[in-house]
């Protein structure tokens, strides 16, 4: 796997998706990520999507090429792990799970961990005082100075920065999928579409209501006027 995740690292300029990221710092012996993004719900739901992880995980970034064969186990010493038919993974062990705050995971991910190196992964949910609720993912590397971690720090950030954008769209909506602008407009033209047939189908109910009004009232229309009448 670490070869695609390479590859990958090399091929991604960018981070999509809504997470804000930020490479706070970098050197040779270590670097520190941070993301944030907003979220539309509470910190309760989203700590409930955020341990499935083997739902929202890129399967292209996982040993078996599945991110269905990931699970986390979230609580202390609990593993997130991958396990498939040829063997097995330990991406990262858990170092503290507060439900609805904050997960911590002792984690040198992917390729990482076969250069010795110490990752620690953490995911704050917050809410401020309105209740607005957010996420901020940090991940700090440390090595030592022949390690070469100022390097590698932008390759790491466009995968893991694409993680948490994965992670973000899943709470969101529950499909942690980039949609394409094709299929975006896709969407918005059928929703179009569906409203006007609403609007027209309520018109049509009130002309056929105010039509059925009409037959039922009194015909006064071109009769005579009585004679004690006013013009």
């Amino acid at each position: 796997m670490h070869k695609r995740w390479c590859s990958i690292m090399l091929a991604v300029a960018a981070v999509s998706g809504s997470a804000r990221a930020e490479i706070r710092q970098v050197a040779a012996d270590g670097f520190f990520l941070v993301y944030s993004a907003p979220l539309d719900v509470d910190t309760t739901k989203a700590w409930a999507d955020l341990v499935q992880v083997q739902k929202w995980w890129s399967s292209e970034h996982t040993w078996s090429g599945k991110a269905a064969n990931l699970s986390l186990k979230a609580e202390a010493d609990g593993c997130f792990c991958e396990r498939w038919s040829a063997g097995s993974a330990e991406h990262g062990r858990v170092l503290m799970a507060l439900p609805g705050k904050l997960l911590r995971i002792d984690a040198a991910l992917g390729p990482l961990q076969e250069h010795a190196l110490k990752g620690v992964l953490n995911v704050w949910l917050r809410e401020d005082d309105y209740g607005k609720a957010r996420i901020d993912v940090e991940y700090r590397v440390n090595g030592t100075s022949i390690s070469g971690l100022d390097a590698l720090a932008p390759q790491v950030d466009a995968v893991l920065g694409a993680q948490v954008s994965r992670l973000v769209r899943f709470i969101s909506s529950g499909d942690p999928e980039e949609k394409s602008k094709a299929a975006t407009v896709a969407e918005d033209s059928a929703r179009g579409v569906a409203t006007r047939a609403q609007i027209l189908e309520e018109w049509k109910k009130q002309a056929e209501q105010e039509a059925a009004g009409k037959a039922a009232a009194p015909a006064d229309k071109g009769k005579p006027k009585s004679a004690g009448s006013k013009p």
